[in-house]
């Protein structure tokens, strides 16, 4: 199967759009107010409007008020919901929609726990630990991190960019990877050179 690609924290219709052109299968809209890249969800609408078929909207929410989340989910048409903070399985079985869980991965964490514990998750997106900040560091972890024989999709994601994103899939062999910092000009503003490099790179680890 081909390596699915997802750019996280877009903030623009026209970096929708070109994502999506790129080749893209999914955009991430975060919903947590600490983030540079956050967006209101009048915003989000909009972002999602410009989508064409077949490329996914997910939502980025970090130990959110579940009403918030109701709000955002009634007024944006989201496909996959994804929790980067100390959300419970329950938690995130509340919204009716399909999810999956951030793991910050280091040393003693213990991901095929993880797996077990969130097994109603579509898969788990693995992230390098950062204590102050959930995801968008640029940070990279150590991939040997990783057990062989994870019951869930592994989304992989923590600094990656277009120049190591080729050696991650072929190392790894993620279902899916995900990007944000390592493809912007500025904090929520894409380059669409490297997005289009990134999509290249992962797809090129396909062959």
């Amino acid at each position: 199967m081909a390596t699915a690609v997802k750019i996280c924290g877009i903030t623009t219709p026209e970096d929708a759009h070109h994502a999506a052109h790129a080749g893209a299968h999914a955009i991430g809209l975060v919903f947590h107010a600490a983030s540079p890249r956050c967006v209101a969800p009048e915003r989000a609408r909009a972002l999602v409007a410009a989508l064409p078929p077949f490329v996914s909207a997910v939502g980025l929410f970090v130990d959110a008020d579940p009403a918030y989340v109701r709000a955002v989910t009634a007024g944006v048409r989201l496909q996959l919901l994804q929790f980067h903070g100390d959300e419970s399985p329950e938690y995130c079985a509340l919204f009716d929609l399909p999810w999956i869980k951030a793991v910050r991965v280091r040393a003693g964490v213990d991901l095929l726990q993880c797996a077990s514990r969130f097994q109603g998750a579509k898969g788990l997106l693995l992230d390098a630990f950062d204590d102050k900040h959930h995801g968008g560091t640029g940070q990279a972890f150590d991939w040997s991190l990783i057990p062989s024989g994870l019951s869930l999709p592994i989304v992989l994601a923590g600094g990656l960019t277009p120049d190591t994103v080729e050696q991650a899939v072929r190392r790894v062999r993620p279902w899916a990877v995900d990007v944000s910092s390592g493809v912007e000009r500025s904090k929520g503003v894409k380059d669409p050179a490297k997005v289009a490099a990134f999509i290249r790179g992962a797809r090129n680890a396909d062959v």
